[in-house]
């Protein structure tokens, strides 16, 4: 039903507040997804696969799974996306006009990403799936490791090694950076990852367009180049592809393989991305899933050519022993001086960057949704929205005429908290070498916010279709229906349930994972990891019950939402929901709840 003046005017003025962009930015959404992928990780992991699986063979079949694995990641993501949340709404007739008296329960697509899903699934009671989710994701939900990454490649670049505070003060200065462009000038940020991705994009067509020139015989200027491997029958140099020799030192070491197969997920992530911004799709249920899709495939078929075209030129030797990357290395053999490495470090550097302004566009904003549950100290604070100051210096230059102008807004705040952890999780890894500190970051990233996060969301899917009471319903009334059935909920669960039981088996003393190559014992990440969750749910305790009585004199923590629900294109859409969080002495019946909730449901037809 259109909306009463009044509630118009409350709707209109909380999309001010939380900083949306009426008019949406529909490029944004798979330049996010596109641009976190184009991170490190397709530049670092490819080195790291192959000195743990030490073999050729077993790298590409790491990597061609790690297609499937990545695939299966965004088809979960999707039946999830575009299912949740469910209001029941009017009915329409195939001319898009309300059928008066028929309503039936409708799926409306929001912002939010995982944190909807968790909250949905695990809903007995959702404050604690809350809770878990929050204090993982504001501590670890960065790119702290990628900004060292940064580091490491600008001073390669300059062509300065051995300079370990250097690569960490500009790690700070990448992610305060990325923060300032958010905080300053919104669009101007969102231009900057549209911008990016296209460039990063061409990158890596370059490089397979060169390795596979190299292949057939190209030169430039370095005379041919092949990438050789040893043939254990004879001895002899042979090439990288060769099916007798590329499976022929294949380690047998089983953390060596479960680490391998965690950083390509890593590098696959990024399809979660344009979840966080679901509502500023143009017609997500007719569009989204096909976009999303041929934008995972394509960067399936990118990375797998890419190793490829990597192995045309590198040899399997002992010069990617003392490498973080293979992209430098390959720039050095094709070209055969050291100018073209540092070059390519520089373009690393600069992909890295587009990752990081990526990842601080987007966890801002859950951080933003994660402070709106008045979960975390000065929530009001971190869950506000301010008037950026290009917009104040816009204005002050050149006025709008427009009555109903309003200034952009970001979410300062939530930059700020954003901020805070990557600088605790940088200094945190300080006493390490920065290689190390790379390694450690990316692991602990991966490993909880990519695989504990993914198992609790993957594993909800297939309880949701398998074993629940509503699974027929949820079936019938899924926004989208994915190939296959419950296979890639399978998969991912087995993945992710994998990585993280066998990331607590100890590595081989040859293992370039072991204390002695790392300087870090093996099971820091995974024991961090799973104490992060712990430790969200302790929290989640000790807000309910030992915080209250303490400092709020047994007051109750009520939370009051009204879900602003639009329809535009023939499509409802959630375009934001408000959530008002207070602590209130509670009589009568609930009166001994330790948590309160109210939702409304306000609908806006356009």
């Amino acid at each position: 039903m259109p909306l009463e003046a009044d509630d118009q005017a409350r709707v209109d003025n909380a999309i001010r507040e939380s900083g949306a962009d009426p008019s949406g930015n529909r490029v944004l959404v798979l330049d996010a997804s596109d641009s976190q992928k184009l991170g490190s990780g397709i530049f670092v992991t490819p080195a790291i696969v192959l000195r743990a699986t030490s073999s050729v063979g077993a790298s590409l079949l790491f990597w061609a799974f790690g297609t499937i694995v990545g695939m299966s990641a965004l088809l979960i993501w999707l039946e999830l996306g575009l299912s949740i949340p469910k209001f029941e709404l009017a009915e329409r007739d195939e001319n898009d006009t309300v059928i008066e008296g028929q309503t039936s329960l409708q799926c409306v697509p929001r912002n939010g990403g995982e944190k909807n899903y968790l909250e949905y699934i695990y809903n007995n009671p959702k404050l604690r799936t809350t809770c878990m989710f929050g204090l993982i994701y504001v501590v670890l939900g960065n790119l702290s490791g990628n900004a060292v990454a940064f580091g490491i490649y600008i001073l390669q670049a300059a062509g300065l090694e051995g300079h370990d505070s250097l690569v960490r003060g500009l790690a700070v200065i990448a992610l305060t950076a990325a923060c300032i462009v958010h905080a300053f000038w919104r669009h101007g940020g969102l231009a900057l990852i549209n911008l990016m991705a296209v460039m990063k994009t061409l990158i890596l067509v370059a490089i397979v367009v060169i390795g596979f020139a190299v292949s057939a015989g190209a030169s430039f200027g370095h005379g041919p180049v092949h990438g050789e491997t040893v043939d254990p029958q004879t001895q002899q140099k042979t090439s990288n592809f060769n099916t007798h020799s590329s499976f022929a030192f294949a380690s047998n070491d089983l953390h060596s393989y479960s680490e391998s197969l965690l950083f390509i997920v890593y590098t696959f992530s990024g399809y979660e991305q344009p979840f966080y911004v679901l509502s500023e799709v143009r017609r997500p249920k007719a569009t989204f899933a096909k976009t999303t899709i041929a934008g995972q495939g394509f960067a399936c078929i990118l990375f797998m050519l890419v190793n490829i075209a990597y192995l045309c030129a590198v040899s399997f030797d002992q010069r990617l022993n003392g490498e973080l990357d293979m992209a430098t290395v390959f720039f050095r053999e094709v070209f055969g001086n050291e100018l073209a490495p540092r070059v390519m470090s520089g373009i690393i550097a600069f992909s890295i960057f587009g990752n990081i302004v990526v990842m601080t566009f987007t966890a801002s904003r859950v951080k933003q949704e994660i402070a709106k549950e008045g979960v975390l100290p000065f929530f009001r604070f971190f869950a506000s929205s301010t008037i950026t100051p290009w917009a104040r210096l816009r204005q002050h230059f050149k006025p709008s005429s427009e009555s109903d102008y309003e200034p952009e807004q970001s979410p300062s705040a939530a930059l700020f908290l954003h901020w805070i952890f990557t600088m605790v999780m940088i200094a945190a890894t300080a006493p390490t070498k920065p290689d190390i500190a790379y390694t450690v970051l990316v692991s602990l990233y991966s490993y909880t916010v990519v695989m504990l996060l993914g198992f609790f969301v993957s594993g909800g899917l297939l309880y949701l279709r398998l074993f629940s009471r509503n699974r027929r319903e949820w079936m019938e009334q899924s926004g989208f229906k994915p190939w296959f059935g419950s296979t890639a909920a399978a998969i991912y669960t087995a993945v992710c349930a994998f990585l993280v039981i066998s990331r607590f088996v100890p590595p081989s003393s040859r293992s370039p994972f072991s204390k002695a190559n790392t300087g870090v014992q093996w099971y820091i990440v995974p024991t961090v990891g799973l104490a992060s969750g712990l430790l969200g749910i302790g929290y989640y305790y000790a807000f309910l019950y030992v915080y209250p009585p303490l400092f709020k004199d047994g007051k109750v923590l009520v939370i009051d939402r009204e879900a602003t629900i639009v329809r535009e294109h023939g499509e409802y859409v959630q375009a934001l929901e408000i959530v008002d969080a207070s602590w209130e002495r509670k009589s009568g019946p609930g009166s001994n709840d330790t948590q309160v909730e109210e939702q409304r449901v306000a609908v806006l037809e356009k």
